[in-house]
C-alpha cells in the first residue's frame, strides 16, 4: 500500500513542474466548463463534496464512492449565440477492490457557422464540435484517504481542422472522522496533443491544479466549500491596455494606480471560488445553491455596468426515482449559462 501512495504521489508532484495556462493560451477550453446543473450553480467548481453525485467524478475521481454505484446522469448546458454542450455519466463500484469506476462523454456543439473569405463574402457554412471520452477510477486507500484518476481521450472539429489528445486528472481527497469535512486536491488534464490543428502547431491544454475545502455545519442544514483555483500560477490577473486610456476627470492625466496592496488581495481573491448549499428536508430532497467565482466577475464585468457576473445560483429536487437539477451562471450582461440536469439509480427500478 506504501507503494502505491509513494507512486500516485510522485506523479502528482510530476504535474507541477507543467507550465500553466491561461486566458486563451491552450486549446480545448470546453474542458473547462462545468459538467452538471448543480456544479454551475456552485460557482463552477466543486471539488471537495463526496456523495451519490456521479458528475462530481469528472473534475475529481477521487470522489468516487459506493453510493454513486449504479447512478446515471444527464447534463445540457444552453450558451450564448446558440452554444450547446452537455456531459452523460454512469458510475459502478467494485467491493472485491474498493474502487468505483465512471465512465462518460462531455460534448460542445457551436452549431452552423459562416465561412467567409478575406474580403468578407459569405461562401458557406461549416460545423464545429469538440468531444471528450472520460473514464476513471477511485479507490479507497485508507479509511479516510481515497485516491483517483481520470483518461481523457479529446477530439475537436473545426471545418476542416482536426486535432486530438490524451489528457489525466490526478485527486486525492481525505474525510475527516466525524464525515462532514473533506478536503482534496486535483491536478486536471495533464497530457498533450496527439495531432494538432497544423503540423507544427502544437497547443497547450488547460492544465490547472486546485485545492478544495468542504465543510457541513453541525446544527444547520447547510453545507460551505472553498476553492483555490490555478495553484500552479500565482498571478493570474490580466493587464488589460485599455485601462491605462487617460481619464477626462482627471484634466488629460491618468488616473493614480492602484495600491500594492489592492493589486496583491485582487490577485488572491481571484484564486477563490465560495459557494454554499443547503440540504432541505428529511431525505435532503430539496436544495438550493448559490456560489461566487472572483476570477469571472473580474474578467467578464463591465466598469461602467452593474451585473452580476461571477454569481451563480440554482436548485435541485428530487421526484420520484429522479433528481432534477438547474444552475444559472452569470457570464455578462450579455447572456449566460442556463444548465438542466437529470439523474436516477438503476438499483431504484430494480426494487419495483
Amino acid at each position: 500500500m506504501q507503494k502505491q501512495l509513494l507512486v500516485f504521489f510522485l506523479a502528482l508532484g510530476a504535474g507541477l513542474s507543467l507550465h500553466g495556462q491561461i486566458g486563451g493560451q491552450y486549446t480545448y477550453s470546453f474542458l473547462t466548463l462545468s459538467p452538471s446543473a448543480r456544479i454551475s450553480a456552485l460557482g463552477g467548481s466543486m471539488i471537495a463534496v463526496s456523495d451519490d453525485d456521479v458528475n462530481l467524478a469528472y473534475a475529481n475521481p477521487s470522489l468516487l464512492n459506493a453510493d454513486m454505484h449504479q447512478q446515471i446522469g444527464f447534463s445540457h448546458g444552453f450558451l450564448p449565440a446558440g452554444i450547446q454542450y452537455g456531459y452523460a455519466a454512469y458510475g459502478q463500484h467494485l467491493p472485491k477492490i474498493k474502487a468505483t469506476l465512471h465512465g462518460g462523454v462531455q460534448y460542445v456543439r457551436y452549431g452552423d457557422l459562416e465561412a467567409r473569405n478575406e474580403l468578407n463574402e459569405v461562401e458557406g457554412s461549416f460545423k464545429a464540435a469538440e468531444y471528450a471520452i472520460v473514464a476513471g477510477i477511485g479507490y479507497q486507500a485508507y479509511d479516510r484517504l481515497t485516491l483517483g484518476a481520470n483518461l481523457k481521450f479529446i477530439t475537436s472539429n473545426l471545418a476542416s481542422y482536426t486535432s486530438n489528445a490524451l489528457a489525466t486528472d490526478l485527486a486525492a481527497a481525505y474525510n475527516d472522522t466525524s464525515g462532514r469535512t473533506t478536503v482534496s486536491i486535483v491536478f486536471k488534464n495533464i497530457g498533450s496533443q496527439l495531432s494538432s490543428y497544423r503540423p507544427d502547431n502544437r497547443e497547450a491544454l488547460p492544465f490547472e491544479v486546485q485545492l478544495g475545502f468542504s465543510r457541513r455545519l453541525r446544527y444547520l442544514p447547510f453545507r460551505f466549500s472553498v476553492i483555490y483555483q490555478h495553484l500552479q500560477r500565482w498571478n493570474i490577473t490580466y493587464d488589460d491596455p485599455n485601462t491605462k486610456e487617460e481619464d477626462p476627470f482627471f484634466f488629460g492625466e491618468n488616473p493614480p494606480s492602484e495600491s500594492e496592496a489592492a493589486v496583491f488581495f485582487d490577485n488572491l481573491f481571484r484564486h477563490f471560488i465560495f459557494n454554499g448549499e443547503f440540504l432541505l428536508g428529511k431525505k435532503e430532497n430539496l436544495r438550493l445553491r448559490i456560489g461566487y467565482n472572483h476570477l469571472m466577475r473580474k474578467e467578464l464585468s463591465l466598469d461602467n455596468f452593474r451585473s452580476l457576473s461571477g454569481f451563480t445560483f440554482g436548485a435541485g429536487i428530487k421526484i420520484n426515482r429522479f433528481r432534477i437539477d438547474y444552475g444559472r451562471t452569470n457570464y455578462h450582461l450579455g447572456g449566460g449559462l442556463n444548465h438542466l440536469s437529470i439523474a436516477t439509480n438503476l438499483k431504484e427500478f430494480k426494487r419495483g
